[in-house]
């Protein structure tokens, strides 16, 4: 990756702090319950590669059929006022964005708010806490040899419903927070070593040949 584009560490926890105030002022298409960050912004890099983003959000089980209908037949995706909000999708409906079957995607709609589309920043959507996913893609990874899917373990948690960790933010900006290495946090987790290492540099690998903002949503 070129020196443009990555990120001085200043910069990218400045951009996270945006982020968190963007969720904290407007109308979100899903509710957002935790903003973490993990990986190379949570080891004190300077300057980081990637600015990894996660996302605890809520699952709307409740809708209006029809909304939805007429949305649909307006617009033509469909889901609004179910799976994302009617009145979110009415006030930014430039940031309406749906899968491949036509369905409103609650983690693209998300991105499309929060992440400028070539930005070095990965944003991760789940309706599971952070150390929950973190396991249930471990095990899925080590199961299908896909390490490269491995969610990075060593994150922070900077904001739940609306209220900020100001210390682990402080913390944060001066490089204060010791993890291990990757492979390391793997053997944590139970990993055998040699195993370990491989999953590391195929997930950094992997991080490598990402451009602009990706996204990613898992149901759990």
């Amino acid at each position: 990756m070129a020196d443009s584009e990555r990120l001085d560490r200043d910069s990218a926890l400045d951009r996270v702090e945006q982020l968190i105030e963007t969720v904290d002022a407007d109308p979100m298409p899903v509710p957002v319950r935790e903003i973490w960050v993990y990986g190379d912004v949570a080891l004190g890099l300077d300057p980081i590669e990637r600015l990894d983003i996660y996302l605890k959000k809520d699952i709307r089980l409740r809708g209006d059929s029809e909304t939805a209908e007429a949305y649909h037949e307006k617009h033509g995706v469909k889901g609004i006022g179910q799976s994302v909000s009617a009145e979110w999708a009415e006030q930014f409906p430039e940031y309406v964005r749906a899968n491949d079957n036509g369905h409103a995607a609650p983690e693209k709609c998300l991105a499309a708010h929060l992440l400028g589309g070539n930005e070095p920043i990965h944003l991760e959507v789940c309706n599971a806490s952070f150390d929950e996913n973190v396991t249930q893609r471990l095990r899925g990874a080590l199961a299908r040899e896909s390490y490269e899917q491995i969610l990075d373990p060593r994150g922070v948690c900077l904001w739940v419903d609306g209220q900020w960790d100001d210390d682990l933010l402080g913390k944060l900006r001066g490089g204060e927070l010791p993890f291990p290495t990757l492979s390391g946090a793997l053997e944590q987790m139970g990993v055998d070593s040699e195993t370990a290492e491989a999953a590391a540099e195929r997930v950094s690998r992997y991080r490598t040949e990402q451009t602009g903002a990706t996204v990613r949503g898992d149901v759990i």
